[in-house]
């Protein structure tokens, strides 16, 4: 095939988001005779989006080098600009440093007008948002936005929208920095921006819903990028934040065997260079989900994992060691959380945490100081379920300082708020705590009640901690609604006893062994002796 053919192809495959066969293509024709600086580009493009580190680079710095010697330096730039960016955002701080500087000097001494001068201005504007200055990241994405209407670039005008909506949000305008992250979303939904900032954006605005507890917002983004991913199975770069978030998400709703089986995906597919280091978050998500399964091994095996990586993991660590019992390890290794974070999304990720150590310690005045905390930041960011979490802290305080009246009106508004986020997990903590602070008020019917639907929640996550804290106070659930002696049987049975010898053994007939063995399988819904025995096994029955 001649080269032409296969360059019309390769460009073809581009179009047609088949970035795979693109790349293939596209390499076969710079065997054959080397490429021009504009399929350079479109090679590095297709080796980014399908997580080739060496080869995206060099395709770059040769397309960059391409254009230099043709003089078009705009274009240049923005070679320049792109291996920058990437860099930069892979934690290559050095070099990506040096690649954004070589695009300013290449675009001051070009002195002339071009859509690259709104693309280098991005960098800097990030730098003011990461730095704390909102107000200075503002003015510059305002320019951004200006210079991307001005020259009518979907993706610069795309993501300054979202610079601007970001910044607006960390100066605490939610609603206008929010309607901004939904107008950047609009072109990328409507499939006007390219496929490397599509994932940009799609990333940025999940994460910074998340981040104000926009929770309905991050739901519906989640999915759209999921479905995007999707569609792109080649897609490297993006498929596993989508897979972090999509974990984090099925974890609130409640489904905790979905939420392990994507985090899972995402540990591995971050363990593949070059996206080692955002492992970190991915690995500390898994070790959440097994902290609260009661996997205490793995949980600290994952955060070490995650520590490795570069990723801090708390609160899930001091949670981990106060759930031992090491209360002073926990409560030293909170502290010092809470003393490093400064900015209310991350203090408001801690503070539920700090509140409940420092119950435990007899620190109510600084327990109720965070919890006081917690209702302020719910407040600017108008996020009703950080508003329950407050809720609750003040409730968990009221219960354990003695006013078990005034908790429950605290948890009662937590718990509807957490019901009507459809946090499964949180709404049977707050039952739970509700039923305690019932109790102390001697009603047993209410406590009773509230116990059982806390218990029949945390059976369905798999929450054993949480189910061992209410044996204390519920006679253990048999399941299936097995009768003691049932559980007797099955018991026998699952060490390999015929029914002749549980039936001497428990000085009963044989037929009625025989019953309740027939029984046992209805009940627990399996369909021989073996599957029983397994079952006993994996539910911790014997």
């Amino acid at each position: 095939m001649a080269k032409s053919d296969i360059l019309k192809g390769g460009r073809q495959a581009f179009r047609d988001q088949d970035w795979q066969k693109s790349y293939a293509m596209l390499i076969a024709a710079d065997k054959k005779a080397g490429l021009e600086p504009g399929d350079l580009e479109l090679a590095a493009r297709t080796a980014y989006l399908t997580g080739k580190e060496d080869e995206y680079k060099a395709f770059w710095i040769r397309a960059h080098q391409g254009y230099l010697d043709d003089n078009n330096i705009p274009r240049a730039v923005n070679c320049a600009f792109w291996l920058g960016l990437i860099l930069l955002s892979g934690g290559d701080k050095a070099q990506g440093s040096g690649w954004i500087s070589r695009a300013r000097r290449l675009l001051h001494d070009f002195g002339g007008e071009c859509v690259e001068m709104g693309y280098i201005r991005i960098p800097q504007a990030l730098q003011c948002l990461s730095d704390g200055d909102p107000a200075a990241a503002h003015e510059l994405f305002i320019s951004v936005v200006t210079l991307g209407t001005r020259f009518k670039d979907a993706d610069l005008l795309s993501m300054g929208q979202l610079g601007c909506g970001q910044a607006l949000i960390q100066m605490r305008k939610i609603t206008k920095g929010t309607a901004l992250l939904d107008e950047s979303m609009i072109a990328v939904v409507a499939g006007e921006t390219s496929p490397i900032v599509t994932g940009i954006i799609y990333c940025a605005v999940i994460e910074t819903c998340q981040k104000i507890f926009d929770l309905h917002r991050a739901r519906e983004w989640t999915n759209a990028l999921s479905q995007w991913c999707e569609a792109h199975p080649d897609l490297f770069p993006y498929r596993g934040q989508c897979l972090v978030r999509r974990a984090e998400l099925l974890q609130l709703h409640g489904d905790w065997q979905g939420a392990e089986s994507e985090i899972i995906k995402a540990c591995e597919h971050f363990s593949k260079p070059p996206l080692e280091l955002a492992a970190g978050e991915a690995f500390y998500r898994y070790g959440e989900i097994c902290r609260l399964k009661g996997n205490h091994a793995k949980a600290m095996e994952l955060y070490r994992q995650a520590s490795k990586r570069g990723f801090k993991p708390q609160p899930g660590l001091a949670l981990l060691r106060f759930a031992r019992r090491e209360i002073d390890v926990a409560r030293a290794a909170i502290d010092q959380t809470e003393r490093e974070k400064k900015d209310p999304v991350s203090r408001s990720k801690i503070l539920p945490a700090y509140v409940e150590i420092m119950i435990e310690t007899g620190e109510f005045q600084a327990a109720q100081k965070a919890a006081e905390e917690l209702g302020e930041i719910a407040a600017v960011f108008s996020a009703s379920f950080l508003d329950a979490v407050a809720a609750r802290a003040r409730g968990y305080i009221l219960l354990f300082s003695g006013k078990p009246a005034a908790a429950i009106v605290q948890l009662r508004t937590a718990l509807t708020a957490f019901t009507n986020a459809e946090a499964m997990y949180e709404s049977a903590k707050t039952c739970a705590l509700i039923g305690f602070a019932c109790r102390k008020l001697r009603d047993d019917d209410t406590a009773k009640m509230e116990f059982e639907a806390a218990r029949e929640i945390f059976e369905r996550l798999g929450a054993v901690p949480d189910l061992k804290i209410l044996d204390t106070v519920l006679p253990k659930k048999n399941p299936g609604g097995l009768t003691a002696r049932e559980m007797e049987v099955l018991k026998q049975l699952s060490t390999g006893k015929t029914n002749k010898e549980i039936a001497a053994d428990l000085f009963l007939s044989e037929r009625t062994v025989d019953r309740h063995v027939g029984n046992i399988l209805t009940k627990i819904d399996v369909p021989s002796r073996t599957a029983a025995a397994t079952y006993a096994h994996k539910n911790h029955l014997l």
